[in-house]
């Protein structure tokens, strides 16, 4: 069975390549860190402030884009987006100036949550099944990027070759794409049925959308913490060296990305409420299992790497399953809801670093993932929450 139907194929395939992009742009900082330090003489302050602003950025932009892509469209939505993401690369690390710098990955994090909202939307209205698939193949081919561009970057750095040329082949790239979005068929893609007795539920009423936020900030701020700081956590907590521990961090992507692939595939009549919940108490799982087996000591590394794995595998749907959750409530104008639960995703990877960084230093490491594994929970009870709000407002209709 096919994932769009055969009029939206082209369309999908351009939004693939797209996504692709976004995700080797969002982790290709962490691959050149610390080549951007030594080359630049930066310290760790003026990196976590680098970081900070992309994740401004984002959240920012995330929430003015579901606003407004019901009003100028997904072209000009997504034509901005991929403007600002061309803009940034081409030009950062040109220089060694922080305050420069900064700016540009403020930019690049404008781009890609305007890029985030505008797919969203899109794939939205070709799931004419409302299975989530299409969401979730989307998303995968993210994971993908996350983890092809960092392996890319470490092969050219091993080679000699000027790292900041692959951010400007990389706008090259986002160059195309800002060509190619203005004469995609974005025109097929028609307008979700209005449902009997829809005009009676408010347009954006209701409290699936506040609900969907707070999911994806729990969420997206579990993911991200276990992804940052995991290499770091079995070093401390099981001793070992620093070149096996930063597998951990593919074992937990690696996860993902089979998940997102193939749940999907295997899966095809698998229900976004049912599917959120499952695998939310799977990554919840895991992630409480990681951070208890830290008091255990080395003897407990192999089941820690299945449970970084468990994780990954469990956290694979959750986003996907909850924006379409948010867009099945609002099918008719969906933007608005879409762009705050991303916003809450953010939001959520600004602000949980930082409380990260501070109980690990205050506390140590495996403190750490107990508040990780805490926030573990939090997503379970929302993600289960939005499940039933979701339930009530569309029977409602």
């Amino acid at each position: 069975m096919a994932i769009v139907a055969r009029e939206h194929r082209g369309l999908y395939a351009s939004l693939l390549a797209s996504f692709t992009l976004f995700g080797i742009s969002s982790t290709l900082v962490g691959a050149i860190l610390p080549a951007l330090l030594e080359t630049f003489h930066w310290n760790y302050g003026i990196a976590g402030v680098l970081l900070a602003g992309g994740s401004l950025g984002s959240l920012l932009s995330n929430y003015a884009g579901g606003r407004l892509i019901g009003r100028i469209g997904p072209k000009a939505t997504l034509g901005t987006g991929f403007g600002l993401c061309l803009v940034s690369l081409a030009f950062f690390a040109a220089t060694p100036s922080p305050a420069l710098n900064i700016a540009l990955y403020f930019l690049l994090g404008l781009g890609q949550g305007l890029l985030e909202v505008g797919v969203n939307w899109a794939v939205l209205r070709m799931d004419e099944e409302g299975h989530g698939r299409p969401l979730n193949v989307m998303h995968g081919s993210f994971s993908i990027g996350a983890v092809v561009g960092p392996f890319v970057m470490g092969v050219l750095l091993s080679t000699g070759v000027d790292w900041a040329l692959v951010y400007r082949g990389i706008a090259a790239l986002f160059a195309v794409l800002f060509g190619l979005v203005f004469v995609l068929p974005f025109g097929r893609i028609t307008p979700p049925r209005e449902e009997a007795g829809a005009a009676a539920a408010p347009r954006q009423g209701g409290a699936v959308r506040y609900i969907g936020f707070v999911a994806m900030l729990f969420y997206v701020g579990t993911e991200l913490g276990i992804s940052n700081w995991s290499a770091e956590y079995f070093v401390r907590s099981f001793s070992w060296k620093p070149a096996a521990a930063a597998f951990m961090v593919s074992v937990f992507w690696g996860g993902l990305t089979i998940g997102r692939l193939g749940v999907p595939l295997v899966f095809r009549k698998a229900r976004p409420d049912r599917l959120i919940v499952v695998l939310s108490l799977l990554f919840s799982g895991g992630a409480a299992a990681l951070a208890g087996l830290g008091f255990a000591g080395p003897a407990a590394s192999a089941l820690a790497v299945l449970s970084v794995a468990a994780a990954g595998l469990g956290a694979s749907c959750v986003y996907t399953s909850a924006i379409t959750l948010v867009g099945r409530a609002y099918e008719s104008d969906p933007g608005p809801a879409i762009g705050l639960a991303s916003t809450g995703g953010a939001t959520g990877s600004l602000l949980f670093p930082f409380a990260m960084s501070a109980i690990a230093s205050a506390l140590g490491v495996r403190a750490g993932f107990l508040f990780y594994a805490a926030l573990s929970l939090g997503s379970l009870a929302s993600c289960t929450a939005l499940v039933a709000a979701t339930r009530r407002r569309v029977a409602a209709r």
